[in-house]
This record gives C-alpha cells, sequence and structure tokens, in this order.
C-alpha cells in the first residue's frame, strides 16, 4: 500500500514540474540546431556606462542608484560588431545574454556552427538545442467566470488562501495596508493560460507579457501575448494566482496590489540547456525593465538527449549558466524567490539549479502543519551553503487553475510565490532597504534561524516580524 501511495505521488508532482502539453503538431521546415557562443570581451560595443539610459530603463537606473549599486560592464549589451561577424549566410543570431556576455546561433549545419565557434573573439561554444519533431500546439481552453458556491468564506476577505497567508505573518502585513503597492513582480514560467480572461485578474496590474521560448520554437514574436499562447499550460496561471489573485472570501494572493511582467521562458515540449538562455534573457529583461522582484518557479537538472545533465557536485551556485545568472540578481539590487524543486522521493533528493544560487530566496514547502513535505527537495548547496533558505505551504497550496476553479496542489512551484508576495509587501514597507538587506531579514525571521538544516533551511519566515526588524535602528 505505502507503494502504491508514493508511485502516486510521484506522478502528481511528475504533473507538476513537466507542464504538460495538450496536443502537438509536427515541426515544419528544416532540422534547426541552436549553439551558446561564449565571447571573450565587449570590444566594439557602441554602449558606455557613463549613459546607461540607453539600454536601462529609468526605473532600473533608479532602483539601482536607491541601493548605490553601480552599472557594470556585465550590464553593457552584447558587441554588435561581434554581432554582425556571427551572422554569415546560414546563420541566425536569436538571442544574447549581456551578463554572461553569450550569443545564441542557430544554423541547419553543425559543422558550420563549430567553426564560427573556432573565431578568435569566441572562448568557447555548446551545442544547446536541437528542433524537435513535433511541437505543441496552441488549445484554447475553456473557463469558469464564476466560483462553485463551497469554494467562499463568507466575511473572510482572504477566503481560502487565509491558511497559507496567516502561516508566514502576512495577513498583518495586509491589516496595515502593505500589499505590494509600488512594487513590481516579474513571473518567470512556462504558461499563463487564460490570465487575460480571468475576472481574479481583471484588477491585476498586468504591465507587460514576453515570450522568450516562441520566437525559437514556433517563429513568434517576442511580444506575442502569452496567456494566449500557453499550450493548455497553466502552471504560470497557478503561481501568479498565489500572489495576484483577487477574488474575495475565495482567494486572495499575497501581493493582490503589485505590479506583474509575465515571461514565458519554460519550454514545455522539451528539456534542453537552451531553458537556462531563455530564463537568463527573461531574467535580464526583468532587470532592465526596472523589477524589484523575480518569481521563479522553474529548475533543471536532467537534459534529453544527448545533452549531459548535470551532477550534485555542480551545486555551487555559478558552475550552471543559469545559476551564475541567478547569483547576479541581487548585484542588481533584484530579489529572487526560486523553487527548490520537488525531488526529494526521487533518486536526486537534491536542489535544482537555479535554486543553488548565491543570494537569493530558495524557497522549499511544507504542510498545514508546518512539517516538512517529502517531495520537495533538500540541501545544501555542493559549497555548503543552507539550502533551501525558507519553506512555506506546498502541500497543498490554494490556487486558481487555468480553467478559473478553485484548486489546491502540491510543489514547491507554488509555496514559493507565496514568500516572493510577502516579499514585495515587506519591501513595499522598508522602501530604504537593499535587496541583500530584504534577503537577510527574511531570513532572521524564520522560525529556525539559529539552527537552520538542509531540510527546512532557516524555516518558515514571519514577515510581520521581519517588518518589525526592519524598523530597528
Amino acid at each position: 500500500m505505502n507503494r502504491i501511495i508514493l508511485l502516486l505521488l510521484l506522478l502528481v508532482l511528475s504533473s507538476l514540474t513537466t507542464l504538460p502539453a495538450d496536443a502537438k503538431t509536427r515541426w515544419r521546415g528544416h532540422k534547426q540546431y541552436v549553439y551558446r557562443l561564449y565571447l571573450r570581451d565587449k570590444h566594439g560595443s557602441e554602449f558606455s556606462l557613463d549613459r546607461p539610459s540607453h539600454f536601462l530603463s529609468q526605473k532600473a537606473i533608479n532602483r539601482r542608484k536607491r541601493q548605490k549599486l553601480k552599472v557594470d560592464s556585465t550590464d553593457l549589451p552584447v558587441s554588435k560588431a561581434y554581432l554582425s561577424r556571427l551572422s554569415v549566410k546560414g546563420t541566425r543570431v536569436v538571442g544574447t545574454s549581456r551578463w554572461n556576455n553569450t550569443v545564441l546561433l542557430a544554423a541547419r549545419d553543425t559543422s558550420l556552427l563549430r567553426l564560427i565557434g573556432q573565431l578568435p573573439f569566441v572562448r568557447e561554444f555548446r551545442h544547446v538545442w536541437t528542433s524537435p519533431d513535433s511541437i505543441d500546439e496552441m488549445v484554447k481552453i475553456r473557463y469558469h467566470e464564476q466560483f462553485n458556491r463551497w469554494d467562499s468564506l463568507r466575511n473572510d476577505p482572504l477566503g481560502m488562501a487565509r491558511t497559507q497567508i496567516e502561516l508566514l505573518g502576512g495577513d498583518r502585513l495586509h491589516e496595515v495596508d502593505l500589499r505590494g503597492q509600488g512594487m513590481t513582480i516579474a513571473v518567470l514560467d512556462g504558461g499563463f493560460q487564460n490570465v487575460s480572461l480571468l475576472p481574479c485578474f481583471q484588477n491585476t496590474n498586468i504591465v507587460g507579457t514576453r515570450d522568450f521560448v516562441s520566437p525559437i520554437v514556433s517563429g513568434r514574436t517576442a511580444d506575442t501575448d502569452v496567456s494566449e499562447f500557453s499550450q493548455g499550460i497553466d502552471h504560470g496561471t497557478k503561481v501568479l494566482s498565489a500572489m495576484a489573485a483577487q477574488a474575495p472570501e475565495v482567494m486572495m494572493g499575497t501581493a493582490p496590489e503589485a505590479s506583474y511582467w509575465l515571461l514565458r521562458c519554460e519550454d514545455p515540449g522539451t528539456e534542453m540547456p537552451i531553458e537556462e538562455d531563455y530564463w537568463a534573457m527573461a531574467a535580464e529583461f526583468a532587470d532592465s525593465v526596472g523589477v524589484d522582484i523575480i518569481n521563479s518557479s522553474l529548475g533543471y537538472n536532467e537534459y534529453d538527449e544527448p545533452f549531459a545533465d548535470y551532477r550534485q557536485q555542480d551545486l555551487d551556485g555559478y558552475t550552471a549558466l543559469i545559476s551564475r545568472t541567478a547569483s547576479m540578481l541581487a548585484r542588481k539590487g533584484i530579489v529572487l524567490c526560486n523553487s527548490a524543486g520537488n525531488s526529494g522521493l526521487t533518486a536526486w533528493k537534491k536542489i535544482t539549479v537555479p535554486a543553488d544560487a548565491d543570494e537569493i530566496l530558495t524557497v522549499g514547502a511544507v504542510n498545514q502543519e508546518g512539517k516538512n513535505a517529502p517531495f520537495a527537495s533538500v540541501g545544501p548547496s555542493q559549497d555548503g551553503r543552507v539550502k533551501p533558505d525558507v519553506v512555506a505551504l506546498g502541500s497543498g497550496t490554494t490556487l486558481i487553475s487555468g480553467r478559473g476553479t478553485l484548486v489546491h496542489d502540491m510543489g514547491t512551484s507554488f509555496s514559493t510565490p507565496l514568500v516572493a508576495g510577502l516579499v514585495a509587501c515587506l519591501w513595499q514597507g522598508l522602501p530604504q532597504k537593499s535587496a541583500r538587506q530584504i534577503l537577510d531579514l527574511v531570513r532572521q525571521s524564520a522560525s529556525q534561524y539559529d539552527d537552520p538544516d538542509n531540510i527546512l533551511g532557516f524555516g518558515i519566515p514571519d514577515f510581520w516580524q521581519a517588518y518589525m526588524i526592519g524598523q530597528l535602528p
């Protein structure tokens, strides 16, 4: 019997991490390959650190000034002179990362890509994507405009979300009108089914959307509405609901009055290293438009053949490109909340990348009694840092699905946005604090800050206590 229960739980968790699509269609056109080229420098760039407004928004510049952070060479865009030399006949530049100084180059001929990789300004190259045999089709899913009557708690504005918000002391922040006003959160995910249609998001301030997957996989533009082209994937919808839902007496998110960018950077149809590049480009875009917080309920450790999987010794916060990027965010003035992963019942057991990153909040999961959820990935990082950093309710979390129904789902994917939303509320109340100071306050407020472990990390944070500590001179 125990074995049957374990198999059923593993099946549920698999559905959380693979983000299954409803339908597929054959890949159109010739076989394509993408290589990641690591450039040696940024010589020939037409941009200057003296004029950051040419490549960063004023909001991004102001965020750094407020935290006394300098714009540095990593912020400069990739050299256009190099990009022009890479754009030879038969190739196509499909993406860049300024922080990593990398270029994604696509072609039908891998020998051409390898030849270009020998250019003197290219430090190294790596094969990161091969076009699949089929891709996900766009699937429109019908949705409900009203909740069932049994899904509401009369006269309770938090509704069914009260338990998960109270566990973190978030209800007390809401009571003093700290609900995320003035803060901007970027949600990095795989699909936001029906977000533009569901009534619970009609009052949500969605600043914009960006799709980093479709330009490569399906040829659509990056500014495609990610809620329209979500291929039946509502993982991001559920994640967003934990922060942004406004359905009084049914469910309220942890930061209902924050502003949101919805950034699609996970390809549900395949698992290839290019998804780290998608994530890096999304994080850099979020930085450039001035977000304060990033919620990422994504993680990687295994890839489709022929790409190599990560080893646990790689979990040092800097080996994986995605982790190296994540470890830079606090230095840019951004707080990243990233899910620990759902590998606790698998042979891997450990956190996935970028949950191993430095200076972020890696979020694990507990049940309603505050006990560890056995599926949650454990730490520490390979270099001995406490992971996860904190935990929140992830077994099960009250959410709203892409069909507009109230659901209770499991996974660190859903404990993470509870924390991210309350980080926004906390930071709203302590606007003079830096990203690093906010990270420290959240950890200090947690239930086992003085005796952390590799399962719950520093424990369950109390955001009201963090707010109180933050006001001390």
